[in-house]
C-alpha cells in the first residue's frame, strides 16, 4: 500500500484543519487505518485509529473531543478532522495501516505502511 499525506499548514491557535491520506496499491478496505504525529525533538506519538470498516475509531487522550478520524473506502482515503487547534498540535502527521483485526493499534510497529508525513503548523 502506497499512502499520501497532505492538508497541513499553518492555521493559528484555535481553528481547524483537515490532513487526508490518499491510499494507492492493494485494497483500501483491507486495513485498519491511523494517524500519528511527531513533534520537533519528540518521539513519535498515537493519535487516532479507525477500523477497516470505518465503525470503530479510537483517539488519543490529548486529541479526543478535539479530532475526528473518518474514512471514505470508496475514495481510498482518510481523513483527519482537527479542530480547536493548539500550540503543542503542531508536528509532521503520518498516515498508516495496518491488517484489518479486532485488536486496536496504538504502537506504530503494529502498522505496515506509511506515509510521508505533512507539517502542521500551529501558531499562538
Amino acid at each position: 500500500v502506497q499512502l499520501q499525506a497532505s492538508g497541513g499548514g499553518l492555521v493559528q491557535a484555535g481553528n481547524s484543519l483537515r490532513l487526508s491520506c490518499a491510499a494507492s496499491g492493494r485494497t483500501f478496505s483491507s486495513y485498519d487505518m491511523g494517524w500519528f504525529r511527531q513533534a520537533p525533538g519528540k518521539e513519535r506519538e498515537f493519535v487516532a485509529r479507525i477500523a477497516w470498516s470505518g465503525s470503530n475509531t479510537y483517539y488519543a487522550d490529548s486529541v479526543k473531543g478535539r479530532f475526528t478520524i473518518s474514512r471514505d473506502n470508496a475514495k481510498n482515503t482518510v481523513y483527519l478532522q482537527m479542530n480547536s487547534l493548539k500550540p503543542e498540535d503542531t508536528a509532521v502527521y503520518y498516515c498508516a495501516a495496518a491488517p484489518k483485526g479486532p485488536i486496536i493499534k496504538t504502537r506504530g510497529y503494529e502498522y505496515e505502511y506509511w506515509g510521508q508525513g505533512t507539517l502542521v503548523t500551529v501558531s499562538s
